[in-house]
């Protein structure tokens, strides 16, 4: 009986189309590009040397890594190749490489990618912030640093809003606070804090009990838990939910008036994320959201936790196995 072909032939022969699955053509032919990569194609090449498993209780944030990584390669040419689950490994990148000059000339930098590489790569964390899981954070609010403005990139996700932040959390770690709180435009309306969406639970200026974040105006990140935050609230029906520009006068008179009950911050990485302090204009302001319960916060956090975790059915969550 012949013996089965070795694992590097396997994979020799997987490759040969490219990547492609019955689209593509064998030596000699030809083909075209391939729109979408399947499941079913998937390639597994498992790691011959296990990581030791983590203290769940000193892990921190983006720091350790699974055994594994998946990727899947693109070109103008082939399209899709086929997805790989491989050992977790250091990508290779030529020093040329267009991603990391800029330049103006077509011939230089700014084209049209032809190469393209999609990877997934998985960490196990603790709490995001070094307070904890749920407690709360001190916020550096200062309007010489904007994080965002009209017709730029503020409402996308990518690299460069976080790396031009990086300089004013600097600032705001040496003023003795965790995160900043975002300003924009001279009457500084409170935008973002840190990476996160921003929320205010308070009684409005007509006496109505609202739960109120900044509009998507451009500058502000469509963020998913955001919007999960805001379908839950409107769904319960219980105060008013407001999509509306706040000011810092806005957010000290309510203060002042003892009208502010809660403010907090949501993002994927820390879900909700309650704020006590913020420093303005060298005076600390305190915000009694802990005093509050936080009541509002801890029954957000608590349903998006059961949500994703299955233990309360959904139509966000699907099912797979």
């Amino acid at each position: 009986m012949a013996s089965p072909p070795d694992a590097a032939t396997t994979l020799a022969r997987q490759d040969c189309n490219h990547g492609c699955s019955a689209e593509c053509t064998t030596e000699g032919g030809s083909k075209g590009v391939v729109e979408t990569f399947k499941a079913k194609d998937l390639i597994i090449t498992p790691t011959t040397i296990l990581k030791e498993k983590p203290d769940p209780n000193s892990l921190v944030f983006g720091t350790v890594f699974t055994n594994h990584m998946l990727t899947v390669e693109w070109s103008s040419e082939f399209g899709w190749e086929r997805p790989h689950i491989k050992p977790f490994q250091n990508l290779s990148l030529h020093p040329g490489s267009s991603v990391l000059h800029y330049a103006v000339e077509p011939s230089l930098g700014v084209k049209k990618p032809t190469k393209a590489l999609l990877f997934v790569i998985l960490s196990p964390v603790g709490p995001y912030f070094s307070s904890g899981t749920f407690n709360p954070v001190s916020l550096w609010a200062h309007p010489k640093y904007v994080r965002a403005w009209k017709g730029g990139t503020g409402d996308c996700k990518m690299g460069g809003n976080y790396g031009s932040s990086l300089f004013a959390q600097c600032e705001a770690m040496d003023n003795g606070c965790q995160q900043v709180l975002w300003l924009y435009g001279e009457n500084n309306q409170i935008t973002e804090v840190g990476t996160m969406n921003l929320f205010l639970y308070w009684i409005n200026e007509d006496g109505e009990e609202e739960l109120v974040t900044p509009p998507l105006d451009g500058i502000i990140l469509p963020g998913v838990t955001r919007q999960s935050i805001l379908d839950l609230a409107l769904k319960w029906g219980e105060f008013k939910v407001s999509e509306r520009y706040l000011t810092m006068d806005d957010l000290t008179t309510a203060l002042e008036g003892s009208r502010v009950r809660e403010m907090f911050g949501s993002g994927t990485a820390c879900v909700v994320c309650p704020v006590s302090d913020i420093l303005y204009k060298g005076e600390t302001i305190h915000i009694p959201t802990m005093e509050n319960g936080p009541k509002l916060a801890s029954r957000i956090l608590d349903k998006l936790n059961n949500i994703q975790y299955g233990r309360e059915e959904s139509d966000w969550t699907i099912i797979v196995s």
